[in-house]
């Protein structure tokens, strides 16, 4: 209907802001935004090809059908001083009076007023009515209105919960005009002018600007328009109903109502757009926070893996170093007891062994398996004590944020979130739960001990390490015994001797300087594993959050440009409209 109305420029205005709402349509929608303020959107972009809309609101009782009523010239709506108007009345042109019943909030009324076939007027229930429903479905009505005619009371005007509802109309941008009704009841001009006045002034406080201000008594109107003697004229001065309806049937001229028609939905776009703008804006900043976490997170996890790396060293020179003393000790062994003067004590070769065994050997393995423990025991208490720090740090998030819901609409999203977050708090719950200190630190000294096993290709069975290192050294020592011996058949040779003893000092060298390499390689292995096991736990668990909230940075930033770029292209459009 309007489209046929429009000159060349209006419809191309009308075809970008049909191409904006449908825009932000798609952006609240991937905001999840409420069920309303998507209808309200919907709603905008119907109304665009509808009548305009004139609707009329107010406290009941004010005087909203009595006004419509005068303008029409007979009593169409229901009057009294309850709440009559119970649902919203759609008047409409039609040849004859008529009531259709559309659903339970709606009613749609013809009549045969010419200025109807332009014009729509909505009459709407009360809005500070006893019944809570009356007040909510006035309020649904409001984005679809072109125009906002306040209907206020000569004696009851400006009342706290009619500056609360024009507050709600302003902030869908609507143009508002002010009627103050019953002005028949007061005695002198001076009291009307105090009360225009007043409304004038909180008008000014509350809106920013003076809207058109039509004080007037319906109940004369109707009075004047009901008979035709003498007394019309004077009723009819005294009500002032011409100035009102002059400016709705003629100063409201079609240029105006198209301007404002089109101003309509811009007002509704501007009121969401701001809305979920600010509501972007501040999911961002609670992904900003959560980027923080993160972060704090992969720093401790940098940290986790430098402090490891940088203690196993350690710890693999302790046991480094239990093997570099029996190399001194071995060194010194074959010098005091592969000598000539002792010549005859080589030949006992398992006496040999045994003294070997205990100057040499000595506590060694005992030595090197409480080394080895210890770095597994560290190992896994270390893996232990960052998960907890994990959990620790997605607590105090999860705490400072639990009861954080940014704004009333899109809840889907800090659902979302708070789902992703406690999947990682849930995780390291489980993992801390679970955690079976001896069990642990069992199966890693048995992974040790089958990586030593396989490096030195040395049968163990189920044995422990520590026998394991036994059986490892006695094979050495079986080598050095050899040698022993056969540096003791050469008796006779005074050359021989020392190169024996070189010999097995070497051989010894070697084995040793072999098992060491062996049990490093071993640890060192086990270590990598572990720790490379640890972080990927750890990062596995935190996927789902990472993922969300880098996913929803990406969106949202996307979003927070498009409504900008909206916001832009709103006050565009309101300038264009202005200067038709």
């Amino acid at each position: 209907m309007l489209r046929s109305l429009l000159d060349e420029q209006q419809t191309e205005i009308l075809g970008q802001e049909r191409a904006l709402l449908e825009d932000l349509r798609v952006m609240l929608a991937r905001l999840d935004a409420g069920p309303d303020d998507q209808r309200h959107l919907a709603q905008a972009l119907r109304q665009l090809e509808e009548l305009f809309l004139l609707v009329v609101v107010g406290e009941f009782n004010a005087g909203k059908s009595a006004f419509i009523n005068a303008l029409l010239g007979q009593s169409v709506l229901e009057e009294g001083v309850t709440p009559t108007t119970d649902r919203v009345h759609v008047l409409r042109y039609g040849p004859e009076l008529t009531r259709t019943a559309r659903d339970e909030d709606l009613l749609i009324v013809t009549w045969p007023a010419e200025w109807l076939r332009d014009i729509n007027i909505v009459d709407t229930p009360g809005t500070n009515s006893v019944l809570q429903r009356h007040q909510t479905i006035t309020e649904d009505f409001i984005p679809r209105s072109d125009l906002v005619l306040f209907i206020t009371s000569v004696d009851r005007p400006f009342t706290e919960s009619e500056r609360v509802f024009l507050e709600r109309v302003h902030d869908w941008g609507k143009k508002i005009v002010v009627v103050i009704n019953k002005i028949d009841v007061l005695e002198d001009e001076t009291s009307l002018s105090k009360v225009v006045q007043f409304v004038e002034d909180n008008a000014q406080l509350l809106l920013g600007l003076r809207p058109p201000i039509f004080p007037v008594s319906a109940r004369l109107a109707q009075k004047a328009k009901a008979i035709t003697d003498t007394e019309r004229e004077a009723l009819w001065q005294a009500s002032r109903f011409a100035a009102l309806e002059e400016f709705i049937l003629n100063t409201l001229d079609e240029r105006q109502r198209v301007c404002l028609k089109l101003e309509n939905p811009l007002g509704v776009a501007d009121r969401l757009q701001a809305q979920y703008l600010s509501n972007a804006r501040a999911r961002l900043d609670l992904l900003r926070e959560d980027f923080k976490t993160l972060d704090d997170i992969q720093e401790q996890l940098i940290g986790y893996e430098e402090y490891m790396r940088r203690n196993f060293a350690d710890k693999l020179s302790r046991v480094d170093n239990v093997l570099l003393q029996v190399a001194a000790r071995g060194t010194a062994f074959f010098d005091n007891t592969v000598r000539l003067t002792r010549v005859f004590h080589l030949i006992h070769t398992d006496q040999v062994r045994a003294e070997f065994e205990q100057k040499v050997i000595a506590d060694a393995v005992q030595q090197i398996e409480a080394q080895v423990r210890d770095l597994i025991d560290w190992l896994v208490d270390r893996d232990f004590s960052q998960w907890q720090g994990v959990m620790a740090h997605v607590n105090r998030r999860a705490e400072q944020h639990h009861d954080r819901i940014v704004g009333q609409v899109g809840g889907q999203f800090e659902h979302n979130r708070q789902e992703r977050l406690a999947s990682v708090e849930r995780a390291a719950r489980e993992a801390v739960a679970s955690y079976d200190r001896t069990k642990e630190a069992a199966e890693l000294a048995e992974s040790v001990q089958r990586a030593v096993a396989q490096t030195a290709l040395v049968e163990v069975g189920a044995v422990g390490l520590g026998a394991l290192l036994v059986a490892i050294l006695h094979a050495s020592m079986a080598d050095f015994s050899g040698v022993v011996m056969a540096g003791a058949v050469a008796t006779l040779g005074f050359f021989i001797l020392p190169a024996r003893r070189r010999a097995a000092k070497k051989q010894l060298k070697t084995q040793l300087e072999a098992l060491r390499a062996r049990l490093a390689e071993a640890l060192t292995n086990q270590f990598e594993r572990e720790l490379s096991l640890s972080l990927q736990r750890i990062r596995e668990a935190i996927a789902p959050y990472t993922i969300f909230v880098r996913t929803e940075r990406d969106k949202l930033g996307e979003i927070e440009d498009h409504l900008v770029t909206a916001s832009a292209k709103i006050q565009t459009l309101r300038a264009r409209i202005k200067d038709l």
